[in-house]
């Protein structure tokens, strides 16, 4: 996809979490020129926050490349979106991957996680992949406008459900196994309206590096993805509408990313053959913005 300057048209939803079958355009979670080589064969993954935006991308290229994909949404507020995606991840599907599971859960809160465990292994004995990606955001001027109501809502989503998803996951985790956490580039240049959520993106960064520390003795390796401005239900539930035309314009390449170009670095951190050598570490697919971390 070329750079240059876009725009998108005004548009804005009212609630959160965002509906990708509402945005215009549709965000591109595919495209014709990828080319799946059973990356991921005989694994079993689970990507919270699935049913959309990049969550969406990841389960359908680790479909194609061969995995079970099992993936998270929040119940009657994404179950058009989560319907979708289920329909996309069984045509990508491998004819040796078992069928695709959508789990409809808060995540932000320690017993669905277990929960969200439990039913994976009992459906399919263990989990290769955890991919931690439910998120939420809201803009504010001013940390006067952040109560403790909503501060806690943000961390629970953001980071709590990357530790309890993670501490039960593990369990059921060998040698080889990957677990990605998806943080962002607010996490290393700071975002003046999004205060909560940077500080929870910046939490995830800490919590990539040293759980990686943790689990290296155990064969399991922990990375991150760091994505710039990506067209996603995030965004149109998030920003102001005059936000949202230009959204991505900052960046080097004067555009929003799309999901699908983001979902290969999580193919690739998932992947022994690709990034067996590789822990503790964060990619950062953000259209050029350079960061030193």
């Amino acid at each position: 996809m070329a750079s240059g300057k876009q725009n998108f048209p005004p548009q804005k939803q009212d609630t959160q979490p965002g509906k990708e079958y509402l945005m215009n355009p549709p965000p591109q979670y595919s495209s014709p020129d990828y080319r799946p080589s059973n990356k991921l064969q005989g694994k079993v993954a689970v990507v919270t926050g699935g049913d959309s935006g990049i969550g969406r991308a990841v389960c359908n290229l680790f479909s194609l490349e061969g995995a079970t994909v099992i993936f998270t949404y929040v119940k009657e507020q994404e179950d058009i979106d989560a319907k979708d995606t289920l329909e996309i991840i069984r045509k990508a599907k491998t004819a040796d991957a078992k069928d695709p599971m959508a789990i409809a859960v808060d995540v932000g809160y320690e017993v669905n996680c277990k929960r969200v465990v439990d039913e994976v292994v009992d459906a399919y004995g263990r989990i290769d992949i955890l991919v931690n990606n439910a998120a939420e955001q809201y803009e504010s001027e001013s940390l006067e406008e952040i109560d403790e109501t909503r501060l806690e809502r943000v961390f629970r989503t953001n980071i709590f459900s990357h530790f309890f998803m993670t501490k039960h996951a593990v369990k059921h985790m060998k040698e080889g196994s990957s677990i990605i956490n998806t943080t962002s580039v607010n996490a290393y240049r700071g975002h003046a309206t999004l205060v909560d959520y940077t500080s929870t993106k910046g939490a995830i960064v800490a919590f990539t590096r040293a759980l990686a520390l943790q689990l290296v003795s155990k064969g399991i390796r922990v990375n991150g993805v760091a994505p710039g401005p990506i067209w996603t239900p995030l965004v149109v539930a998030t920003m102001k509408v005059e936000e949202i035309v230009e959204f991505g314009s900052e960046t080097p390449m004067k555009r929003a990313g799309q999901p699908i170009e983001v979902a290969p670095s999580y193919v690739f951190l998932a992947s022994n053959q690709c990034s067996s050598y590789i822990t503790g570490q964060v990619l950062h697919p953000n259209g050029g913005t350079i960061v030193n971390a």
